[in-house]
């Protein structure tokens, strides 16, 4: 993996939601760009006020603070940066893109097959069983408030929350950890509050 050298208390936990913080230390913007590039890395410790540094094999590079620069100067720093972080990740051996004669297409088309296929497992007894778990008076809302807090909340915040685990730990598989912890707490909250719903009058 590549090496961040940076001082740890400009490192933040990158978390945002709806698009409003700035992350403009030095750390910040290298882990970033690190994890959109699809690169672990690790973070080793380097003396207050130095900037960090990204290396990649035998190659440094170096980040920038991005607070209070101009929007020119910004795009500028970015550019430059970027480049040169991926001419070293190049360098190193680290792919821009896939390699489309390395892709196993039936095996990929197979997998997205199954994922859908896991989809359709659930939705199907998912709607019979939220008709027949509340009364047909308030059906529609009691159907609707659980059904978007799982998907819209829980599930929107995964981009987010990903992010920030994987920018934070600069492991690309940290982020899974959200989606294991809210199943597994679907399992418990389900196990001790669904109950069946066989023989219920749902009109009252």
């Amino acid at each position: 993996p590549a090496l961040v050298n940076a001082d740890p208390n400009t490192c933040s936990f990158q978390f945002d939601p709806v698009g409003l913080r700035k992350f403009t230390s030095s750390c910040d913007v290298a882990t970033a760009a690190l994890t959109k590039a699809g690169v672990p890395y690790e973070v080793k410790p380097a003396p207050a006020g130095t900037l960090a540094t990204v290396n990649v094999g035998t190659t440094a590079v170096t980040s920038y603070e991005a607070a209070g620069l101009t929007k020119e100067e910004l795009k500028a720093k970015g550019d430059a940066f970027g480049g040169e972080l991926k001419g070293a990740l190049g360098a190193a051996g680290y792919p821009a893109k896939a390699d489309n004669a390395r892709i196993n297409i039936p095996g990929t088309i197979f997998m997205l097959w199954l994922l859908v296929l896991y989809v359709t497992m659930v939705y199907g007894p998912i709607a019979a069983y939220l008709v027949e778990l509340f009364p047909t008076r308030i059906r529609y809302t009691s159907m609707s408030l659980p059904y978007h807090i799982g998907n819209g909340w829980f599930g929107g915040f995964l981009p987010a929350i990903s992010f920030a685990l994987v920018a934070g730990t600069g492991n690309l598989y940290y982020g899974l950890w959200y989606p294991i912890i809210i199943a597994l707490m679907t399992v418990v909250v389900g196990g001790l509050f669904l109950h069946e719903t066989k023989d219920v009058d749902i009109t009252k």
